[in-house]
Formats: structure tokens, sequence, C-alpha cells
């Protein structure tokens, strides 16, 4: 049967103008042509970006030396996309997006529970990207003294949003190709960056900083995973649906952590290096970290850096809303995916006009929930991680969608051991933008009664609550239990029994 869009217009037609009409369905077998290495382009784009090297500052914002940061670097960023890259491995098995795969480990109907947790997630982080492309160009612009004021957010706003949205309605082999090419662009401007700016670190400054305790390290490590790997796990299985069947799994770990990883551990370093040797730079990219970062280069690199800076920002907003939108349909909505990324997309535009023109205070507010949710995907990621260690089959296409199937309609095991590790989660660590998010310091609950910290009237005394040693327990718990409590079951379905 010829499938048709809204406007008569067969899906046939519409691939042929370069837009991917597969939405949630399996791939067919005859379009699963991508190879591991394929893999390398699409995260490596989304990943190399000067931005990075903001998270220097931020690092050693928990008070820890260079040589701890750098561990906590190499560390973080890798043990985090190498998660991502497990994830990445059930893409292959069911050529189906992430979150119709983490239908074998909830059920088919019980999988909406996190399915809603990452289309919230994968929404607000790209709206955040978004407004951050837009802020930058509105400070670069002021600089250059071509006025940094509303008209010019108005054309930043158009021009960021409908890169974004036109991107992620195409799919992904318009997507494929695009990060392939940004993937040089962004790349070069980096390295002219560094270039140009290594002049600015001075190695006695480093060397003299002193160390931190151990859970400071842990601060530090769970801040670096969840701003990088951890950001993207709900959808890393999305870009590797298209692989061969007979791909090998350890290299699509592989290729998914060396493109993800690559850039970010370089950048990050090198951010250890400048925000080490100058405090005043540290301090200016906690607020403004595009713009701080350009007050260092010379005004005739200021418009390179900028679309380099910018490009690769939306090249990260690009695939979230291109996944939010296959989650979007996971949940039963019923349009196309182009259409489903067009709806992701106008909220995605709708926020970013909200907080660069209207909200007086946002950015706090709404980064600490979307921080607040990285304790139940981290938990999530454990239970999916779990799932797929313990397969050792391809999953029942057919049963990903039939709740009468083998893997029915809700896992409750999957579903407890969510609640679980969220509550534990959630009590130990604490909303680090409590001034701007009042209405959530409920967080952080467990931490007093089990002696680990003191809550006062400033905030939290004690090394163990800014470790934020929630976010690693959560993902633990989902892991372990999902292993040890779930075996059975996992047997029973690959067997062809849904009990």
């Amino acid at each position: 049967m010829t499938t048709t869009t809204p406007r008569g217009t067969t899906a046939t037609e519409v691939r042929r103008r370069g837009v991917e009409t597969t939405g949630i369905e399996i791939i067919d077998e005859k379009e699963r042509t991508a190879r591991p290495h394929d893999l390398f382009w699409p995260w490596f784009a989304a990943n190399v970006s000067v931005f990075g090297i903001s998270y220097g500052a931020y690092v050693l914002g928990f008070g820890i030396s260079f040589a701890q940061a750098a561990v906590v670097a190499v560390v973080g960023v890798v043990l985090s996309f190498a998660l991502c890259g497990i994830i990445a491995i059930a893409g292959k098995r069911g050529s189906a997006p992430t979150m119709i795969l983490s239908r074998a480990a909830f059920g088919v109907q019980g999988q909406k529970v996190p399915g809603v947790m990452s289309w919230l997630v994968s929404i607000g982080w790209e709206t955040f990207l978004a407004i951050m492309a837009v802020l930058a160009t509105s400070t670069i612009f002021g600089r250059l003294g071509w006025g940094g004021g509303t008209p010019t957010k108005v054309v930043a706003t158009v021009v960021v949003a409908a890169i974004i949205v036109l991107a992620s309605v195409a799919g992904y082999h318009i997507i494929m190709r695009l990060q392939s090419v940004l993937t040089w662009l962004t790349g070069a401007a980096t390295i002219v960056y560094i270039a140009l700016t290594l002049g600015h670190v001075r190695w006695d400054a480093v060397r003299g900083l002193p160390s931190g305790s151990w859970q400071s390290v842990v601060g530090a490590l769970v801040m670096v995973m969840t701003g990088f790997g951890l950001g993207w796990i709900n959808i890393a299985a999305d870009w590797s649906r298209y692989q061969r069947r007979d791909a090998s799994s350890g290299a699509i770990v592989a290729w998914n952590t060396v493109g993800g990883a690559l850039a970010p551990t370089l950048l990050v370093l090198y951010g250890l290096l400048l925000a080490g040797s100058d405090p005043t730079l540290a301090q200016g990219i906690t607020a403004d970290p595009i713009g701080t970062l350009a007050t260092i280069l010379p005004t005739w690199f200021l418009v390179i850096f900028l679309v380099s800076a910018v490009l690769a920002l939306v090249s990260g907003a690009v695939l979230g809303i291109y996944s939010s939108g296959l989650t979007l349909l996971s949940l039963g909505v019923r349009i196309l995916r182009p259409a489903a990324a067009l709806v992701d997309g106008i909220i995605l535009t709708a926020g970013t006009i909200w907080v660069v023109f209207f909200a007086q205070s946002f950015l706090g507010p709404f980064q600490s929930f979307l921080i607040t949710l990285g304790v139940p995907l981290a938990a999530w990621a454990g239970v999916m991680i779990a799932d797929i260690a313990l397969r050792r089959r391809d999953y029942d296409e057919d049963a990903l969608f039939d709740a009468h199937g083998r893997y029915g309609s809700v896992d409750w095991i999957s579903l407890a051991l969510m609640a679980v590790a969220s509550v534990v989660g959630w009590g130990l660590v604490v909303n680090t933008f409590a001034a701007d998010a009042a209405w959530n310091n409920w967080q952080g609950y467990l931490l007093q009664p089990l002696g680990l910290g003191t809550r006062t009237a400033e905030g939290w005394d004690g090394a163990w609550p800014y470790s934020n040693i929630g976010v690693l327990l959560a993902l633990l718990i989902g892991l372990v239990g999902g292993i040890v409590l779930r075996r059975g079951r996992v047997r029973r379905q690959e067997a062809g029994d849904a009990r």
C-alpha cells in the first residue's frame, strides 16, 4: 500500500526530495547500509564545539587541581560516551529508535514513563543549545560594534531555528551529510581558536592549583558525565538503527565513543589550562561561556569564531530535535516523522523566543529542571544497559509494537527499579540553582539523615552534597538491579514466552 502525506504526496516522492519519512517503524533490510565508522560523523560534529572549553572552568569550580581535573575530563567524557555506545548496540539489533527498543525492557505501554521523561530532556537541552547560539551571536555582534540588541537577536533566532527545524525535518540522510561537513568546519575553527589563544596559558598558575577532596573529584566527574555522554544517552540508538545486521557490536561502541569523546576530551583539557591560568576568564565563562571565550580573540577572527560556535550548537540541537520527534511518535502520537520533528522544532523556537526576549529569570530554573530529570534518565540508562547485556539475540520486531507479545505491556520490575533509583538519586543530589529555582530545593533529603551534609540558610555544608553522587547511584541501581532481577525474564522473552 502506498502511504501518503497529508497533502497527498506519496512517501516515495517525498524521499526523492531528500526527506526521510521513516518514523518509529523497523528499518527495511535493504536500507541498513551504514557501517560502524559512519557513527563517527554525527557524534563528532555534535560535540566539537568551543563550548566544550567552558567546561574547564566548571570542573575547576569544584576546587580541584589540574591533575585531578585532567583525570576527571578524560574518564568522565570517555566513560559517558562508551555508555552511549552500549545503548547504540540496541539500534543494530532492532533497527528502531531508542525509545521503541526500550520497550523490551519496560514493556510496550510501560515504556511511556521513561519516554515522556526522554522527550522532555531532549526538547529542553536542544532549546538550551538554541538559546546559547542566539545569545552568542548577540554578544559577539556587540563586541564588533554591529549592534547586539533586539534586531540582531530576532535575525539570529530566525536563522538558528530555521536551520535546526529544516535539518531535523529532512531526517537521517540529510543530517548525516550535514554533520560530515560541519565536522570539518567547526573542527578547523576550533584548532585555530586554540592556536590563537595558546599564549594566554600560564603554566605556573596551572601547576599551582591546589588539590581538592575526592568527593569534589566525584562531583566534577558526575558533572562531566551528565554534560556530555549521559546527556545524549536516551537517543544513542537512533543513529545506529541503519547499521548492517553483521556490523560488529564492539566496533559500534568504539566508533560511537571515539566520535563523541575525542573532541570534548581535548577541549575540556584545553579549557582547564585557560581557566586555570586566568581566574577572571574562568568567572566570566560561568555567566557567558561563548562571549567570554571570545574576549581573548583578535577582532579579525570573531566572525569565524561566531559562525563555528553557532554551527556547533546548532549541530547538537539538530540531533536532539530529530530524536525528540521519534520519541514523540513512540508515545503514540499519530503523525508522520517530519511532522513530529516540525512540532518539536516549533516548541524549541517558542522556548527560545520566550527566554531571549521575555523571560527575566529563566535559564537558572530551566537548567535546574533539566538536571533534576538527569537522575531518572541515569536510572533508565542503567536498566537499559542491563537489558542489552542480558540479551543474546536480536529483538522480536513485531513484539516491540504488540502489548500482547513477548515483551508484554508493562515490566513492573523495570519501572520499580527506575522509581527506587530515582528516589535514592534525588535524595543525594542538591539543587545547584537554589537562588533561581527555590521550588526545587526539596532534593538532597537523604544527605542530612545519612550524615553526609548539613543544610544551612546559604546552602549546604560538607564534602558530599555537591558531589551529586545520586546520579551515579541511580545508574548503578538500575544496572545491577536489572542484571540480578530481570535475568530470568529476559531468558523467557528470548525463548518466546511473554510471561
